[in-house]
């Protein structure tokens, strides 16, 4: 095993972007919930509801070249900042939408600033962590998104029950002040290379693609994207809507109770999901990257598959828990593993990219392929096809190389 030193600090500017990214992370929990009832609200069914969680990524999907491009152009903290700027806009006028469609142009048009803020984020912290640490650092800041996303969607819940609308006013406000946030403890920060500092040479994605580890992980990541963040925020408020809730409840009991067991669900599996990234992003610089893919692999797409089995609101939230664990597993040990890749000595803005999309389009067909089969056939098998292309991630991993060098602990003479 190797021994990372406990004593290697992570740097001030990620830490500022790690309190951002709660911030923003207990914004979005807000609307998760609520999202594909305020859809259905126009009197769509589940597939166009799917939509509008697509849309998002979809947008990302389009806009990831022109903003890696911008990001090379302009810097990293300047794009950041545009594209909190970007969804704070496009949320708050969501909240404001009178049709399905004014609803679909509004959050689509939020992915444009999501896919500037991620990536730029993303291209900082493989630039910035130290390597002896990497795992460490995507583990506390995937948490903070998580932590964040505990509180967000019970809160989100909450406010649903006083209006549909409301959670997006909040989250427009959440934005502006992780815009905030960065722009003042940020601002006198040196994020691009000095004048006259040599030029990394690029990694492409074609020089990653020839790395069985990369491979790898564009496929988990694609099926990452298709079920925790497509599938799961889709169409599990209207699993829970539809199965958990009693429908003969009044309208108004109904909809409170639907976007309360929306939000426990959701909250629940964010909170098994920053387990998970604790243990691993502790562990995966100890024992390597793969154990914690495959093993996340394997126990977030059983538990994925056995949530349409659920009858009751405890079998829900243990079946939310076991997935966020496996889930929360699989993501310090994937990032790492990517930074592993890249390394200090490229610049690995193409290749990032790439597994961003891959990421982007599972989140984009899963949703809409899941609302199908639901308006088509069940809810259950919706979630079953899901798992299923998770645990098949697991197999370009058996074949994919081990990115963190392991060897034996050497004893401390001390």
């Amino acid at each position: 095993m190797t021994s990372p030193d406990a004593r290697v600090r992570i740097p001030r500017e990620i830490w500022v972007l790690i309190a951002s990214a709660f911030v923003i992370a207990l914004g979005f929990g807000l609307i998760t919930p609520v999202l594909p009832q305020f859809a259905q609200s126009f009197g769509v069914g589940a597939t166009a509801s799917s939509i509008v969680v697509s849309a998002f990524a979809f947008m990302r999907l389009c806009f990831a070249p022109a903003g890696g491009r911008l990001i090379a152009r302009l810097g990293e903290r300047p794009i950041y900042l545009s594209g909190l700027v970007i969804v704070a806009l496009s949320t708050g006028a969501t909240a404001f939408a009178g049709s399905y469609w004014q609803l679909l142009v509004f959050r689509g048009l939020g992915g444009i600033g999501s896919v500037m803020f991620t990536v730029s984020a993303m291209a900082l912290i493989v630039r910035l962590a130290p390597p002896s640490v990497r795992a460490r650092v995507s583990s506390v800041y995937a948490s903070a998104f998580l932590i964040g996303g505990v509180g967000g969607p019970a809160v989100g819940g909450l406010l649903g029950g006083l209006g549909l609308r409301v959670p997006f006013i909040v989250y427009a406000v959440a934005l502006l002040l992780a815009a905030t946030i960065v722009f003042v403890f940020l601002k006198d920060a040196s994020l691009r290379p000095k004048p006259g500092d040599p030029v990394l040479p690029v990694m492409t994605v074609r020089d990653g693609w020839a790395d069985s580890a990369y491979r790898a992980a564009v496929a988990s990541g694609f099926t990452n994207g298709w079920a925790n963040f497509g599938v799961r925020n889709a169409i599990l408020p209207l699993f829970a809507a539809a199965v958990i809730v009693d429908s003969s409840l009044d309208q108004s009991t109904r909809e409170t109770q639907q976007a309360l067991v929306a939000g426990a669900a959701l909250a629940v599996f964010a909170a098994g999901n920053a387990v998970g990234l604790t243990f691993a992003g502790r562990t995966s610089d100890k024992v390597g990257r793969k154990p914690y893919v495959i093993g996340g692999l394997v126990v977030s797409g059983v538990a994925t598959a056995a949530t349409g089995l659920a009858t009751n609101l405890p079998t829900l939230i243990v079946l939310s828990v076991v997935a966020g664990l496996g889930a929360g597993s699989l993501n310090p040990a994937q990032q790492a593993a990517l930074a592993d890749i890249v390394g200090r000595e490229r610049n690995g803005g193409p290749a990032l990219a790439a597994f961003q999309m891959s990421m982007d389009t599972g989140a984009i067909i899963g949703p809409v392929v899941a609302g199908m089969l639901v308006d088509r056939g069940s809810y259950s098998l919706a979630f079953a096809l899901t798992g299923l292309i998770t645990v098949l991630a697991v197999l370009p991993w058996l074949r994919a190389r081990e990115t963190h060098p392991v060897r034996e602990r050497v004893p401390d003479p001390a």
